[in-house]
């Protein structure tokens, strides 16, 4: 059935992924005459409840710190059973027991009214606390790890240094065994599992525990496809020594993560806009629901051709990485998306560059390190930087109607690679992206009104030239900042990854030599 595994580590990441479940959920059909576009085995579970009834659960395993999950409850409607004690069913202690509890986090109205079967009122930035303010999902007990050993938000004992997720990491899989305890009951019940996906963070100490867990994947499932969508936050007041903290983070998850993933996508809100789409978009940057729901919206849709029926457009995530990774070692990508009416057909309105340039879109997901040398300039490029491979999905109604020539058979790619020009892959499906209730409204018409029900997307996934000038600036940057022990190491790592994305093409542009 080609299966796709989903583990998302931490908060920001688990606002990314419950938009993603919650799109996800909206695909069921229940008429009759209606069926899906979607093959919902690659990411649902079949199951039985505790009455015995049939239940659809999401395929994933999702981490939090104490008190991240909210008001969501391991122990579910589904799963529903008698209150025991827990000190009693887990002690071997016969005595008296005191259990200590502390207090719960009340339901948000929207919960409220989704359990009671009520049509939920409007989510506002101020209603949504946590991420399970607005999940719209039941998940299976065993999908539910809280991590007690941090606490969310802490300013005590914050977890925000790469090394402290590292050591968590260490120390949990020392006592538990993760990958037995937590992953693994998941990938056997997968008859053909295509791949594992991984919503994490690489700036904070996340990126850290994420890291190990992909070294330790790697260890126990070699051949596995697995692609990492690695957010970064937001700049904005964040004081300079924090914001080289997580540069130093992010430069080395960003070398580890290299080693194992087949595809690391680096993603974070686009720090430039044109006029036009500033009008077609209203979002808060400070609000995390705000912000991944853009982001979701371009993971969700960069990812639909690997759980379409349609076999013309449908394709593994292991198919689609040979397409990105045009010289073996291409494995970190840039996301890209435009939006527009479900009646329009997404586009750049600077489109106009040539078909074997690769085509740039509206928004680029690519982080721009603001303290790093060589900055991206308008709309995150320098001039027009080398595109090496891309793979294109669009969706609407619109979307097979206006899909331009393909790029044509296998052999016409490998004439592609071989001449050094840019390989392309597309898909196209009828399916709009769905705007549901969960869902802020940050979308935009061209007069400005809040677009409802459905939107098409174009995204891109791309490699290109520009990581290289990047990596070299974050080498730079990180290099002047962190011990000696670990200077050497990181900054070839950093080199190394460099040069995989400048060598065999050189342009007028402006990327410059390392300055070491």
């Amino acid at each position: 059935m080609h299966e796709i595994i989903t583990l998302q580590l931490g908060q920001q990441s688990n606002y990314l992924a419950t938009h993603f479940w919650n799109t996800q959920e909206s695909y069921f059909t229940y008429a009759e005459n209606e069926e899906s576009q979607i093959d919902h085995d690659i990411h649902w579970r079949p199951g039985l409840g505790a009455d015995g009834s049939e239940t659809f659960m999401p395929r994933t395993v999702i981490y939090d710190l104490k008190g991240g999950f909210g008001s969501l409850k391991k122990i579910n409607a589904l799963y529903d059973i008698a209150d025991e004690d827990p000190a009693a069913s887990s002690s071997l202690w016969g005595g008296q027991t005191v259990v200590q509890k502390a207090e719960p986090i009340t339901l948000s109205a929207y919960q409220q009214s989704l359990d009671a079967g009520l049509a939920p009122p409007p989510l506002t930035t101020e209603s949504v606390r946590y991420w399970s303010d607005f999940n719209r999902v039941f998940y299976h007990p065993r999908s539910i790890v809280q991590l007690n050993d941090y606490e969310l938000n802490s300013s005590l004992q914050p977890f925000e240094r790469w090394d402290t997720g590292e050591e968590l990491f260490a120390n949990l899989d020392k006592e538990h065994d993760i990958m037995d305890r937590d992953l693994r009951p998941f990938v056997e019940e997968a008859d053909q599992m295509q791949g594992i996906q991984i919503f994490a963070t690489l700036d904070d100490a996340w990126g850290g525990f994420a890291s190990k867990y992909l070294e330790r994947l790697r260890d126990e499932y070699g051949k596995t496809t697995v692609w990492v969508w690695g957010a970064q936050g937001a700049a904005q007041g964040v004081n300079r020594e924090k914001r080289l903290l997580r540069l130093v983070n992010k430069a080395k998850s960003l070398t580890e993560m290299y080693k194992q993933a087949s595809l690391l996508i680096p993603i974070s809100l686009p720090s430039t806009l044109s006029p036009r789409l500033r009008k077609k978009l209203s979002f808060d940057p400070a609000s995390t629901w705000h912000t991944s729901a853009l982001l979701s919206a371009a993971i969700e849709s960069a990812t639909l051709p690997s759980r379409l029926k349609d076999a013309a457009n449908r394709d593994t995530l292991g198919h689609i990485t040979d397409s990105l990774n045009t010289h073996g070692k291409q494995t970190v990508a840039n996301l890209q998306m435009s939006f527009s009416d479900v009646q329009d057909v997404p586009h750049n309105e600077n489109a106009g560059d040539e078909a074997k340039d690769g085509l740039k879109l509206d928004m680029d997901f690519r982080p721009a390190d603001e303290m790093v040398d060589g900055s991206r300039i308008r709309n995150g490029f320098h001039s027009a930087p080398k595109i090496f491979s891309q793979v294109l999905a669009s969706r609407g109604d619109r979307a097979k109607d206006a899909a331009a020539e393909d790029e044509g058979d296998e052999d016409d790619r490998m004439r592609r690679r071989g001449q050094g020009e840019t390989i392309s892959r597309k898909y196209q499906s009828t399916l709009s992206y769905p705007l549901l209730d969960s869902f802020p409204e940050i979308f935009r018409d061209e007069d400005g009104e809040a677009l409802q029900s459905n939107i098409a997307i174009t995204t891109s996934l791309s490699t290109d030239a520009e990581l290289s000038s990047k990596l070299r600036g974050l080498r730079s940057t990180v290099t002047r900042f962190i011990g000696l022990e670990d200077r050497e190491t990181l900054g070839n790592e950093l080199a190394e990854m460099a040069d995989e994305y400048h060598e065999g093409w050189s342009s007028g542009s402006d990327f410059g030599d390392d300055d070491d």
